[in-house]
């Protein structure tokens, strides 16, 4: 295994299900015609959910995965070539430098496929940085299930894998100042759970997961409710329990939202003189977040001046893949 990195995931309190069918099984929950248990092993369950994830949406997420690349029929490449009793081991290596995440997803989409023999070796953990070459994870099965999963597997491996090691340039160019670069809502539809979970692998911080789980007042919302101070003070009523964040364009809008009692103001495009500015005028009494105009070039600029989050989109919605690929083992003579 790997030496331990102190950027791994911090986990979150989801409860473990040991058992149980996700929504796209084919057995209907019922565990098959032939009494066949249903469901993700309990001890990779266990591993998902120390990171933080829910084990019957990752398996959700690769019965719809295999069931699109399916289409409702078999892998007739891996069927016509490959013996039905072939055993293989296959080794995820990545082909490039990065932050590896989605380890324990990928190997969630394998054992699902596979129908007898499945073992695992996990050379590494979600969260380290890996070289070009290096062997991730290996595993051994039989060949056609190998095949017939791999893409599938590699697509959430290598696209996660990607959000945390563009979030990893990020928490690195930050190292030091006290800011933290956080995640949007700019995630890919169905995904949110695990691209979120990825930024976590590569050192940043989730805002927040919906809609429902706090507040974001923008510049849409102020001109519905007809000033800013207005929007923050007829959200505060509605949810007096939730945390709040009021987006502000000019220094006005931060002393109008500051004096409302916002918990978190959004500077939108804000210069690095303007964010130093809106840091001495709050002087602590609110949390503050840059957004717009970052680049990792400009980053540490930002995180100097004090303000406690830097929000990237990219992160999620523009991050290029990590190279990874499944490379089956020769047979040995």
């Amino acid at each position: 295994m790997s030496t331990p990195d102190d950027s791994r995931p911090t986990p979150a309190p989801v409860p473990l299900i040991e058992t149980g069918c996700g929504d796209g099984c084919g057995c209907s929950g019922d565990g098959g015609a032939d009494g066949i248990e249903c469901g993700l092993d309990p001890a990779l369950a266990a591993l998902l959910a120390a990171q933080g994830l829910d084990p019957v949406l990752v398996e959700d997420i690769a019965h719809v995965a295999l069931g699109e690349d399916l289409d409702g029929g078999v892998d007739v490449t891996s069927v016509a070539t490959v013996p039905e009793d072939a055993i293989a081991t296959a080794d995820f290596t990545a082909r490039e430098a990065g932050t590896v995440a989605g380890l324990q997803i990928a190997e969630a989409v394998l054992s699902v496929v596979a129908t007898d023999e499945f073992t695992v070796e996990r050379h590494v953990d979600d969260g380290d940085r890996v070289e070009a070459g290096q062997k991730l994870l290996s595993v051994t099965t039989t060949t056609r299930e190998l095949l017939t999963g791999e893409r599938s597997a590699l697509n959430l491996l290598c696209r996660l894998s990607g959000i945390a090691t563009a979030t990893r340039a990020w928490a690195d160019a930050l190292e030091g100042t006290g800011a933290k670069v956080r995640d949007t809502r700019k995630t890919t539809a169905g995904l949110r759970a695990l691209e979120k979970y990825a930024v976590r692998c590569g050192g940043g911080v989730n805002h927040r997961m919906s809609l429902s789980d706090a507040a974001l007042v923008k510049d849409n919302h102020v001109v519905a409710a007809g000033g800013i101070a207005e929007a923050f003070t007829l959200v505060r009523k509605a949810f007096p329990e939730l945390p709040i964040e009021v987006e502000a364009d000019t220094l006005d809008q931060v002393r109008e939202v500051l004096d409302a009692g916002a918990d978190l103001i959004l500077l939108d495009n804000f210069t690095p003189a303007a964010t130093a500015e809106a840091v001495a005028l709050v002087a602590g009494r609110a949390l503050l977040e840059s957004s717009g105009r970052l680049t990792l070039r400009n980053a540490r600029a930002y995180a100097e001046t004090g303000v406690d989050f830097l929000a990237v989109g990219a992160l999620t919605h523009s991050a290029p893949i990590l190279d990874i690929g499944l490379d089956l083992r020769e047979a040995e003579h």
